[in-house]
């Protein structure tokens, strides 16, 4: 192992073995974070417009796509950064387009939200179908890579349940209804339920992956074996 491995990525025990600063559970963490302010967001906002719901899914999506692309060459291997990176690329992209205030609509927050969390979760799912057949061949890190696949495949099926479930919601949708005790009549539409639907989805993303990110596991080397201790 070079001993001119740069610092920012690795660093050495006192075995004088050299390890990963960031491993894959720092980027899971970094995800549940993001997901969780987004869901705090939502929860907390009185207005579910869409200028709303979609400022905090770009917001939310462009920095946890930052997250993913960092990630993916801090944390993963050579052979496993493709997923983070696919991930990565289409989350920035529909943040992108969501970022721009003009074209903020109903229609685009079904549109954009909806082939996000198709595209995403199929990817992520399929990613961690993958990764868990390649377990058994992982030697001492079998167990490490079955961990990090489940959580991809529940993750990608989440993912697809949002797309599904607000393929279900009409935009147009409108009831009004009286509450008594307010003394006042309110409106529950359609885009309120697609971005309640939204944080929803990322109040339980951000439980999943946080406590995927605090679950104990081995310290990886470089070369890809246990360096022995419990990260």
């Amino acid at each position: 192992m070079s001993d001119d491995a740069p610092a920012p990525t690795r660093t050495r025990d006192a075995g004088e073995r050299v390890i990963r600063t960031f491993e894959v559970r720092h980027v899971q963490l970094g995800r549940a974070l993001l997901a969780a302010l987004a869901a705090i967001m939502i929860t907390f906002s009185p207005d579910h417009s869409a200028a709303v719901g979609l400022a905090v899914f770009s917001g939310w999506a462009i920095a946890t796509a930052l997250v993913l692309i960092f990630g993916a060459w801090l944390a993963y291997p050579a052979g496993r950064r493709g997923a983070p990176v696919l991930l990565g690329a289409l989350t920035i992209a529909a943040g992108m387009v969501t970022g721009i205030p003009p074209l903020r609509s109903t229609g685009m927050f079904f549109v954009v939200v909806i082939a996000w969390a198709v595209a995403t979760g199929l990817a992520e799912l399929i990613g961690g179908i993958r990764l868990r057949r390649t377990a058994g061949a992982a030697g001492n890190l079998r167990d490490e890579i079955r961990d990090e696949a489940r959580d991809g495949i529940l993750v990608g099926a989440l993912t697809l349940v949002l797309g599904v479930g607000l393929l279900l919601v009409n935009p147009a949708y409108s009831l009004e209804y009286f509450i008594a005790d307010a003394g006042r009549s309110f409106t529950l539409t359609g885009i309120t339920i697609g971005v309640g639907l939204f944080g929803g989805y990322a109040a339980i993303v951000a439980v999943v992956l946080g406590i995927a990110g605090f679950s104990p596991r081995r310290a990886v080397t470089t070369d890809g074996t246990p360096s022995g201790g419990s990260a």
